[in-house]
């Protein structure tokens, strides 16, 4: 064996000690790998992370360049952080979706901020570099074209709805089909038919993440959208009070009836920080964890209160976007990583045929 093939199998044996934290295997296992070089002591990487939403690419990159460096004649490290989202696996071709991964957002209760949520978790994958859809779900209380600022379809393409586009987020919702402030008065059949045709009859292209923002409870709704395309999972909403507790903890398990994943818990308006610094619990404290460990299901986070939220809702521009300093934005943005992480979680669970590797010398 010539001194180059041995120095690239030092290599890859020391890119086999780096893990991924989130997903707790190695990176060459885990097709990670996808290019590997070495020349006049240069070591040049190309590592494909399962989302560009990835909460620990950084911690990544530098346990691989510590790996590299380790080794005897290595002078430099340069890696190059690529992503490719990886599909949950489920099938649906029924629906000619090209989805790699929907996740349905869902709440017990009405007024926990679910919408808010949904909207700005799908902005924040958007930000981030994945291709994400919005699919407005929640058939009694349209209020996603509001929060993005978008009050109507583009031309038809073909025979094909085409979604609005907002803040690089592909967007749904009956509310561009109703004139503004008529109701919906419909019975199950009529709302497992308009779910369905929101899936199959809209030009959505492909998609890393479509996100379902389902109408609050546990009523026909989720029912028709488990029953219409196969879910990666849901996300629960709630406040951190007991009565909203109470009511997301009926939603979690009718998901676990259908046999939808649970992808996690998110506490809304958790805290109010007041000008001195401290904090008011308006609603109670710490609902939505207790509520994750009880349920064995990860806590992705906490969203404090701020009139930001509501200000960039009502003049459609999410707060992700209008004020990505304020502390609900970062919270929101770092949520969005936690939930991009465990789909890759639920994604990655079935192995798949790994990638040859290109190396050379």
């Amino acid at each position: 064996m010539s001194a180059d093939a041995l120095s690239q199998e030092a290599l890859l044996t020391a890119l086999r000690q780096v893990k991924d934290p989130e997903l707790g295997r190695d990176i060459v296992s885990l097709n990670m790998v996808r290019r590997l070089e070495m020349a006049d002591g240069v070591v040049s990487v190309d590592i494909v992370l399962t989302t560009p939403a990835c909460p620990l690419r950084d911690q990544i990159q530098d346990d691989v360049k510590a790996a590299l460096m380790a080794l005897p004649g290595v002078k430099e490290v340069n890696i190059n952080l690529q992503a490719n989202v990886a599909s949950d696996g489920r099938i649906r071709g029924s629906l000619q979706l090209p989805v790699k991964n929907a996740v349905a957002v869902a709440s017990g209760k009405g007024g926990v901020g679910k919408t808010t949520v949904a909207v700005n978790l799908a902005v924040a994958l958007a930000k981030e570099g994945a291709a994400v859809g919005l699919l407005d779900a929640d058939i009694y209380g349209p209020n996603v074209p509001t929060m993005l600022g978008v009050d109507r379809l583009p031309p038809f393409q073909g025979e094909k709805l085409k979604p609005a586009e907002a803040f690089g987020v592909k967007v749904m919702s009956i509310g561009f089909l109703v004139p503004q402030g008529k109701p919906l008065i419909w019975r199950g059949p009529m709302l497992h038919s308009a779910i369905r045709q929101f899936l199959s009859d809209v030009a959505w292209g492909e998609l890393d993440y479509l996100i379902i923002d389902l109408p609050p409870g546990t009523g026909d709704a989720p029912l028709s959208l488990a029953q219409s395309i196969p879910l990666t999972g849901a996300v629960i909403v709630t406040l951190p009070q007991a009565v909203s507790v109470e009511d997301a903890a009926r939603s979690l398990e009718m998901f676990r009836e259908l046999n939808v994943p649970v992808l996690g818990v998110i506490e809304n308006m958790s805290y109010l920080e007041l000008p001195d610094g401290s904090r008011m619990d308006v609603f109670g404290q710490g609902g939505g964890e207790k509520l994750a460990q009880k349920a064995g299901v990860p806590f992705l986070g906490s969203i404090p209160m701020d009139p930001v939220v509501r200000i960039g809702g009502d003049h459609g521009s999410p707060v992700v976007v209008a004020k990505p300093d304020a502390a609900p934005a970062k919270a929101l943005m770092d949520i969005a990583r936690r939930l991009a992480a465990q789909i890759s979680v639920a994604a990655l669970q079935a192995e798949r045929p790994v990638p040859k590797i290109e190396i050379t010398g």
